[in-house]
């Protein structure tokens, strides 16, 4: 069971790496070490932006997303440092 918090506003937030594949969420949070928070940043996940996860990799590692139009691989680890609003209209 993903662990769920509430955002300022008092929504249900979620780490990116608990969606299943169709699942789409908005993004609430970006964390992590300052490098890789960085990075995350630079690749278009940002607050506000929706990201749809497309598939998940046999093993569950790693998670292909899309966002901004584009296809995105990421860690699971990687995945857990963003914290996102599902969206329940998927």
């Amino acid at each position: 069971m993903p662990s769920l918090s509430q955002n300022h506003n008092g929504h249900q937030t979620v780490p990116l790496s608990s969606l299943s594949p169709g699942q789409q969420g908005t993004i609430v949070r970006v964390g992590g070490h300052t490098s890789l928070r960085r990075r995350l940043l630079e690749m278009g996940l940002v607050r506000g932006e929706t990201i749809g996860v497309e598939r998940v990799a046999p093993l569950g590692d790693p998670i292909e997303f899309t966002v901004k139009g584009y296809h995105l691989s990421l860690r699971r680890g990687d995945a857990a440092n963003i914290e996102v609003q599902p969206n329940h209209h998927d």
